[in-house]
C-alpha cells in the first residue's frame, strides 16, 4: 500500500500493528499466514470452554471462533481512574490495584444476603473492601492474590468501606480485562455472563488476524476506515469511544454494502434471464384516460407515469414498486399502466388480496373505462362455475382487455391471449411465490409481462432499499389538491358519550360512519366475535334507531360483497367491521370512523383505517377510543393523532416494532442484520447503495472483474440462504 493511502487512514490497513494489537500483545501476521478456516474452528477449541459452556454459547448463536469475534459489545463502560489507596475520596468512583491481606464473611441484616469483607492494601495504605453475595471468592482470597477493584468508598456501619462494583484477579501478565480502560459490555444471559464472554473474546483475539477483508483498499481509503481485523479489535478493545464508534460504523457499512450488492446482483441476474415485449409510445387510449379525469394529476403522479413509460419501452420486464400515502392516487397510475397494454391490442391484469378490494377495483375500472370501449372482467373464488367459465373463455380468446381478480388469477386453467402488464395491489399481502405466479404463467412464450407492484402502506426508504431492493421504486409523495385532512381525536372513557352524540349528529345529517373493532389476537374467529358483540351493543345502545351492518372475515364471500355494496350505496348508516376494511373501501359519504381499542393496532394499520374516511368533500373525523389514560401506548397514539403523513408514521412504526426479519416471514423484532441497523444507520445504507451501484457499474473495466467476483462471493457467503429467499423464480 502506498504512503499516500496510509496517510489517508486513521488506522493502518492489512497486517499493520494497531493499538489493539499492542494492548493485547498480538503477533503480526503476514498475508501468506492468513488462514480463514481457523475462524470456523468450534468455540470449544478455546481455553476455558467445555461442553457445557459450548452449549450455552450456542444458544447465543456463538458456535465458532469467528462467531465469537463478531459478537460485538453494545456499549463500553467509561474508564475509571487508577488511584493509590491513600488518595481515595468518598463518593468518587475509582479503580485500585491492591493485594488481599485478610478477609471474613458475615451475615447482613437482609435475609439471604452475605457479605465478604477483605482488608486490601497497596504501598500507600489499606482499607476494607466489601462484596455482596460473592462468597465463592473465599477460596480465591486464601491465596492473598493481587486484585484490581472498581467501586466507590462509602460509610457502612459508621466506618469507611469500599463497595466493589467489579473486580479481577490479576494474572501473571498483570493486564486488566474487566476493570481498567473502556470495558466492553456484551448481550448476555443468566447462563452466560458478560465476564465470561469478555474473557473468551480475549482468548479469541489473536485469531482476528485470519479475518479476510472483502472491502477494496481504495474504498477503505476513501471512507477513512480501518481494515477488518483492526475494526473488530477496536470494537472489543477501543482506546476511545470515538474509535469504537468508527470501528462499528465500518463493520456496519461492510454489511450494508454486501447486502446492496446481493440485492442489485439478484436484480441483474433476473433481468438477464427474462425478456419482455416492449410497448411503443402511447397510441392515445392511455392519454385519453388522463384527459378524461375530472382533476389534474399531481406532479408525483406524472413523474411515476413517466418512469413507467420508460420501463414499458424496454425489452426488459418492468419490475417497479409504486407506493405512497393513502389517497395519493396510486390507482389512477395503475389504470394508466394497464391501458398502455390495452392500446397495443394486448391484455392487462390486476390482482388484489381480497374479494372486497377486487370488486372495488372492478366497479371503478368499469365505470371509468366503459366510455373508452375497454372490456373489464372479474375473476374471484366466489363465482359460480358458469361465471368462471365465461370469464376464462373471454380471457383466452382476447375478448377481455383487463381482468381484475384475487388469488383466482393464479389458479390452474387461467390463460391469457396476450398478457403484457400485471398490477399487483397491496403486494405485501401476497407471498413472494403468489406475486410471481401470475407473471410466470405467461412466460412459456419466452416473454414476461411488465409488472407494477402497489402498496398503500408507505414504506420507510430503508426498507424499500432492502426488502424491495430488487425493484425500481416510484413514490407518490404528494396529495391531490382539495383533499381535506381527517381530524383525529383521542377519546377517553369520560368523553365517550360526547363522541357518540357527535357521531349521531353526523348520521342525522345524512352521512355515514365506520366502527372498527380491535384485533384481540391473531384469530379471525375471535375478531369476528368482538365485532358481533359490538354490533349488538351499539344496535341497542348508542346507535339505536340507525341502520347498522356487520362485516368481518368469517362471513361468506357473497355476504361480505353484499354488505359492502349496501353500505357503499347508502342503504346503511353505520358499518361495524373488523380491519377487513383496512384497504380498498371507498365510500365518499362516510365522514366518521370510531376505532375501538385503538392501542391494539399498529401505526401503519391505524393510518390505513383512517384512510377510509376523508374521501369526499366534507370534513371527516377519526376517533380513537382509549381504555386508560395511563396506557403505555398513549404516546404512540398521540403521535398518530397529530400526524397525517403516512411516511412519518411508517418510520415511527418501524422504530416501535423493530426491523423484523427482512428475508422471511417475521416482520417485527430483531432483524437479520448482525451489525447494522436500518433504524440507526439510515444514512449509511444510502451511502452503501450508491457505492454498490458504482462497483457494479465497473464490471467491464480491465482487472476489476476478478475483484468484483470476490465481492459478490462475499455477499453470497454473508447472506447465504437469505439471498436464495429473494430469488423469485
Amino acid at each position: 500500500m502506498s504512503k499516500y493511502m496510509r496517510g489517508m487512514l486513521r488506522y493502518p490497513l492489512g497486517s499493520g500493528t494497531s493499538q489493539a494489537d499492542q494492548v493485547l500483545d498480538l503477533p503480526k501476521t503476514t498475508k501468506a499466514g492468513i488462514s480463514p478456516s481457523r475462524l470456523q474452528e468450534p468455540v470449544r477449541t478455546l481455553r476455558g470452554v467445555g461442553a457445557r459452556t459450548e452449549r450455552k454459547l450456542g444458544r447465543l448463536g456463538i458456535q465458532t471462533v469467528g462467531d465469537l469475534l463478531l459478537y460485538l459489545p453494545f456499549r463500553h463502560e467509561s474508564p475509571s481512574r487508577l488511584v493509590p489507596v491513600a488518595s481515595v475520596s468518598f463518593g468518587e468512583e475509582c479503580a485500585l490495584k491492591v493485594r488481599v491481606q485478610s478477609f471474613t464473611v458475615r451475615e447482613t441484616a437482609r435475609r439471604g444476603v452475605r457479605a465478604l469483607e477483605a482488608l486490601v492494601a497497596d504501598d500507600t495504605g489499606s482499607l476494607v473492601a466489601i462484596w455482596y453475595n460473592q462468597t465463592y471468592l473465599e477460596e480465591v482470597f486464601k491465596e492473598k492474590p493481587e486484585l484490581l477493584i472498581r467501586g466507590v468508598l462509602r460509610r457502612r456501619r459508621g466506618m469507611p468501606m469500599f463497595l466493589v462494583r467489579t473486580h479481577e484477579v490479576l494474572s501473571e501478565d498483570g493486564k486488566s480485562r474487566h476493570v481498567l480502560g473502556l470495558i466492553p459490555v456484551y448481550p448476555s444471559t443468566a447462563d452466560v455472563s458478560v465476564r465470561l464472554i469478555r474473557t473468551l473474546v480475549h482468548e479469541a483475539a489473536r485469531e482476528a488476524a485470519h479475518l479476510t477483508d472483502p472491502l477494496p483498499a481504495f474504498l477503505l481509503a476513501k471512507r477513512r476506515y480501518p481494515g477488518k481485523k483492526e475494526a473488530i479489535l477496536a470494537c472489543h478493545f477501543p482506546t476511545s469511544l470515538d474509535e469504537a464508534k468508527r470501528a462499528r460504523e465500518r463493520l456496519a457499512f461492510e454489511e450494508l454494502l454486501l447486502l446492496q450488492l446481493a440485492v442489485l446482483e439478484q436484480r441483474r441476474l433476473k433481468q438477464s434471464r427474462r425478456r419482455a415485449r416492449p410497448l411503443g409510445a402511447s397510441r392515445g387510449l392511455a392519454r385519453q384516460f388522463l384527459a378524461s379525469l375530472p382533476y389534474t394529476p399531481t406532479r408525483a403522479q406524472l413523474r411515476a407515469i413517466a418512469e413507467i413509460d420508460r420501463d414499458l419501452g424496454r425489452d426488459v420486464p418492468m419490475c417497479r414498486l409504486l407506493h405512497g400515502d393513502v389517497g395519493s392516487g396510486k390507482t389512477m397510475v395503475a389504470t394508466y399502466c394497464l391501458l398502455r397494454a390495452v392500446e397495443q391490442g394486448a391484455q392487462g391484469a390486476l390482482m388484489a388480496p381480497t374479494e372486497v378490494l377486487a370488486e372495488q377495483h372492478f366497479v371503478r375500472l368499469t365505470e371509468q373505462l366503459c366510455s373508452l370501449g375497454v372490456r373489464v372482467g372479474l375473476l374471484k373464488g366466489g363465482q359460480s362455475t358458469n361465471e368462471r367459465k365465461a370469464v376464462l373463455t373471454a380471457l383466452s380468446q382476447g375478448e377481455l382487455d383487463i381482468v381484475v381478480g384475487t388469488h383466482a388469477l393464479i389458479q390452474e386453467g387461467v390463460q391469457f391471449r396476450d398478457l403484457r402488464v400485471v398490477v399487483v395491489d397491496e403486494q405485501h399481502r401476497f407471498g413472494v411465490r403468489q406475486r410471481e405466479a401470475i407473471v410466470a404463467s405467461e412466460a412459456t412464450s419466452g416473454f414476461w409481462p411488465h409488472t407494477l407492484h402497489m402498496s398503500a402502506t408507505p414504506i420507510p426508504r430503508t426498507l424499500s432499499l432492502t426488502i424491495y431492493g430488487d425493484l425500481d421504486v416510484s413514490v407518490l409523495d404528494e396529495m391531490p389538491s382539495g383533499r381535506i385532512p381527517v381530524r383525529t381525536r383521542l377519546v377517553f372513557p369520560t368523553s365517550e358519550a360526547r363522541m357518540w352524540e357527535f357521531v349521531r349528529r353526523e348520521l342525522r345529517a345524512g352521512r355515514q360512519a365506520y366502527v372498527v373493532c380491535p384485533l384481540i389476537e391473531e384469530s379471525e374467529s375471535l375478531q369476528a366475535a368482538s365485532a358481533c358483540k359490538t354490533f349488538e351493543e351499539l344496535s341497542h345502545g348508542e346507535l339505536d334507531g340507525f341502520r347498522l351492518l356487520l362485516l368481518h372475515g368469517q362471513l361468506p364471500a357473497a355476504e361480505k360483497a353484499s354488505v359492502m355494496a349496501s353500505f357503499a350505496q347508502g342503504q346503511a348508516d353505520v358499518l361495524v367491521s373488523t380491519s377487513v376494511i383496512e384497504v380498498g373501501v371507498d365510500v365518499p359519504n362516510a365522514t366518521c370512523m370510531v376505532i375501538m381499542g385503538a392501542r391494539r393496532f399498529g401505526l401503519s394499520q391505524l393510518h390505513q383505517l383512517r384512510g377510509r374516511v376523508g374521501r369526499g368533500a366534507e370534513q371527516s373525523y377519526c376517533f380513537l377510543l382509549i381504555e386508560d389514560d395511563d396506557d403505555p401506548a398513549l404516546e404512540r397514539l398521540a403521535l398518530f393523532a397529530r400526524t397525517s403523513n403516512g411516511f412519518a408514521l411508517a418510520e415511527a412504526d418501524l422504530l416501535a416494532r423493530g426491523e423484523g426479519q427482512l428475508f422471511g416471514e417475521r416482520q417485527s423484532g430483531m432483524g437479520d442484520l448482525e451489525v447494522a441497523s436500518l433504524i440507526r444507520d439510515r444514512q449509511l445504507l444510502e451511502e452503501a447503495r450508491v457505492e454498490a451501484v458504482r462497483l457494479l457499474a465497473r464490471s467491464g473495466e480491465p482487472g476489476w472483474q476478478t475483484r468484483l467476483e470476490q465481492l459478490l462471493e462475499a455477499a453470497k457467503n454473508r447472506f447465504g440462504e437469505k439471498i436464495a429467499w429473494m430469488e423469485r423464480v
